[in-house]
């Protein structure tokens, strides 16, 4: 098959400068983050629609959205030190968080407390212990939370706690929260919610008594470890079986919904239609078939509302939006591409809402009042983002961004205004105010002129956005860094970044943050930086995204692999000089790269890598390659560890011993095969650490190790 390297297009963005100009240093990134840019968090927005709040010196503190004046002290607590709040649906009460502890990515437990701003009274939540995810029915006249694996509820009026259920206990039940592997890989932590009208609570139990344990060992200077320990299902393995419960306060009775299908089954998704109308979403194990079921919350009864099918499996999403009169608007690649259609009632398509050869990206929402519903899609091409509009009733789509690069948008309640946060990939975001209606600018909140001022002081190469053609013929997106200085008569050496894994992209045309800035410090000591996006990536349609299904990681490592031949047959690029680097499924690649194509790299760097598929947990391993029972040669054939003794150049392996990720067993394992094999390597592990490997001057210390094998080493 042919081998092109064809320059599409070519983006030159930052011009070479001269030698005078300040090189970049691992402080400037890691300690004071000289290049961080000033951004915008995220809008707690307030009903009126044009006005938001944000927390200040233990204050909530509101301002008008279109000026950026301060408009208002909505509650100030000066010897009261809370961490986070929310609104009640009225705005009359505020729910406040205390002494915060995080237990993994999106889960956590601390003390609440509910703000009557009426009253102007502090009522706690709970005496009996620290609460997670404590939430204010539409009436906020009651509030539930979980605690010890149980579901309660406080009456506001009465002042009484009510246990809605007993049985729950650590490894073993859990009421109204998710286990380790739903809320990593369907990002759910909370699974209870309220009724419409307050008077029944809806939730999830997770029994995973079978499902076997994982420890990790954590050091603080005494005699003993702590270990923590919890239920981690790895591929192949018994997952918890969950069930779906509805609580009804009046009688204190609790029904069970009955959810029909396979014995082996997820359910990552619930949500009220109406208050006598329960959505449940169901899938089965292999994740390829999924329905919405309408449940009867008074006798549990479920109905099918909807049923879709796939080849390779489908992805779980918030877009489910219903509308008044029970139609809803729902999300799907079912014509090759992920678009949004309008269904009626009864679940049957109504209208296609979206078409055409690219991917809906996010669903930004539904505008009851116009009708019209906002979203972010790749339209401009995979490495862009857009945002759009398109109405129900004509169904004709329209752009509202202005620039080609990465737009994402914030919307208020009410639609009027939206936030335009938009990047490319050498210029920081810039956050600014528009009227919806009109698409007009209301004004800058940030430009972040300073830090484009201050980036012109160093010494910084051009990047340029190009495509390859892999010996399949596929059209590959990659990005390249160039020295300042570069002379295309010279051969520099090769670093490549891939991170590569499904429903990611390391090539956008966005700002690059931290990561693009130490590529940039590469370049000024004389490295060409690439990066490429393989087959699996995002954007690109059904049938690119989910063309690795079975073999995960085998197409992607022959992508990256014969980008890394294809540049090195370029006049300026030494070809014995290819190194690559990766963290999390980025680390998995670099270390196949390095095995499998030995002949090309010198040298990888893999930062907190899977090496073996079969000790990945079950959602997101069995979503890509079903499970081991069925597909072992898919898990062998593709885990780096069965390819340890191909390994020639050098190879540092890095891993945080307190992941709960991806476990630090896979970097035990490895470096024991490579011992077994007899071939050095290099090791940086960092106690107490999870998956980002982050604290303190962590990653100052991790991007001084891994600069300096780079250095030593390419």
């Amino acid at each position: 098959m042919r081998y092109l390297l064809a320059l599409t297009f070519s983006i030159s963005l930052l011009c070479s400068v001269s030698a005078q100009k300040k090189a970049i240093n691992i402080p400037h990134l890691w300690e004071s983050y000289s290049f961080y840019p000033k951004m915008v968090p995220g809008f707690n927005f307030m009903n009126d629609g044009k006005h938001y709040t944000v927390l200040e010196n233990a204050s909530i503190v509101q301002y008008d959205l279109t000026s950026g004046n301060k408009t208002n002290i909505i509650y100030s607590a000066s010897d009261f030190n809370f961490s986070d709040y929310t609104f009640s649906k009225d705005e009359q009460k505020i729910v406040l968080e205390v002494n915060r502890e995080q237990i993994y990515r999106r889960s956590s437990k601390a003390n609440f407390f509910v703000w009557d701003r009426t009253r102007e009274e502090l009522t706690e939540v709970s005496k009996s212990g620290k609460q997670r995810y404590a939430t204010l029915n539409d009436q906020a006249d009651k509030i539930a939370f979980v605690r010890n694996n149980n579901l309660f509820y406080r009456d506001l009026k009465s002042n009484k706690e009510i246990q809605i259920t007993k049985d729950g206990l650590n490894n073993s039940i859990i009421n109204g929260a998710t286990d380790w592997v739903y809320e990593e890989e369907f990002a759910m932590s909370r699974a209870f919610f309220w009724s419409p009208e307050g008077d029944k609570v809806a939730f999830l139990k997770f029994d995973e008594t079978a499902v076997k344990e994982f420890t990790y060992t954590s050091y603080n200077k005494g005699l003993y470890p702590i270990y923590t320990t919890f239920k981690y299902p790895k591929a192949g393995e018994t997952n918890a079986t969950v069930s779906v419960h509805v609580y009804h306060l009046s009688s204190d009775k609790t029904v069970a919904v009955e959810v029909k299908g396979d014995e082996d089954q997820y359910i990552p998704r619930i949500k009220w239609v109406n208050n006598d109308n329960l959505c449940v979403t169901q899938m089965n194990r292999h994740q390829n078939k999924l329905s919405l079921l309408n449940a009867n919350p008074v006798n549990g009864k479920t109905t099918l509302l909807l049923e879709e099918k796939n080849d390779y499996f489908i992805d779980i999403h918030d877009n489910l939006t219903f509308l008044d009169d029970a139609s809803f608007i729902w999300t799907s690649d079912r014509d090759g591409f992920n678009h949004i259609y309008l269904h009626k009632e009864d679940g049957t398509i109504q209208k296609q809402l979206t078409k055409g050869p690219y991917d809906v990206t996010k669903f930004y929402g539904f505008d009851a009042k116009n009708q019209i519903v906002y979203f972010q899609a790749a339209a401009e091409g995979a490495i862009n983002r857009g945002i759009y509009k398109v109405a129900l009733k004509d169904g004709k789509m329209k752009a509202l961004h202005q620039d080609t690069g990465v737009n994402e948008a914030q919307f208020s309640r009410t639609f009027d205004y939206y936030v335009n946060d938009f990047s490319k990939a050498a210029n920081p975001p810039t956050f600014k105010v528009y009227e919806t209606s009109k698409n007009k600018l209301v004004r800058t909140i940030e430009d972040n002129q300073d830090l484009n001022k201050k980036m012109e002081e160093f010494d910084l190469g051009s990047i340029e956005f190009f495509d390859l053609y892999n010996s399949d013929s596929v059209q590959l997106h990659a990005w390249m860094i160039k020295p300042s200085d570069f002379d295309p008569s010279k051969k520099y050496p090769l670093f490549m970044y891939v991170y590569g894994g499904p429903g990611r992209q390391t090539v956008m045309n966005e700002w690059g943050g931290q990561n693009y800035m130490w590529f940039q410090m590469l370049a000024q000591q004389g490295y060409i930086v690439v990066s490429v996006d393989n087959r699996g990536t995002d954007a690109r349609g059904e049938e690119f995204r989910k063309s690795t299904y079975m073999n995960l990681g085998k197409k992607e490592t022959i992508d990256q692999i014969e980008a890394a031949r294809l540049l090195g047959q370029k006049s300026f690029i030494d070809a014995d000089r290819i190194g690559i680097f990766g963290w999390s499924f980025g680390g998995y690649l670099s270390t196949a790269c390095l095995a499998k194509g030995a002949d090309v790299f010198k040298m990888a760097i893999a930062v907190a890598p899977v090496i073996n598929w079969k000790w990945y947990d079950t959602i997101y391993t069995e979503r890509f390659m079903r499970t081991p029972q069925e597909n072992n040669a898919g898990y062998e054939d593709n885990s780096p560890i069965n390819f340890a003794g191909l390994i020639k150049g050098k190879y540092l392996l890095v891993h945080g011993m307190a992941d709960d990720n991806v476990h630090f067993q896979n970097a035990a394992e490895m470096a024991r095969a490579l011992v077994s094999k007899n071939i050095p390597f290099d090791e940086a592990y960092y106690p107490n650490k999870n998956h980002g490997i982050y604290g303190g001057y962590t990653r100052s210390h991790l991007y001084h190790k891994m600069t300096d094998f780079i250095t030593k080493n390419l």
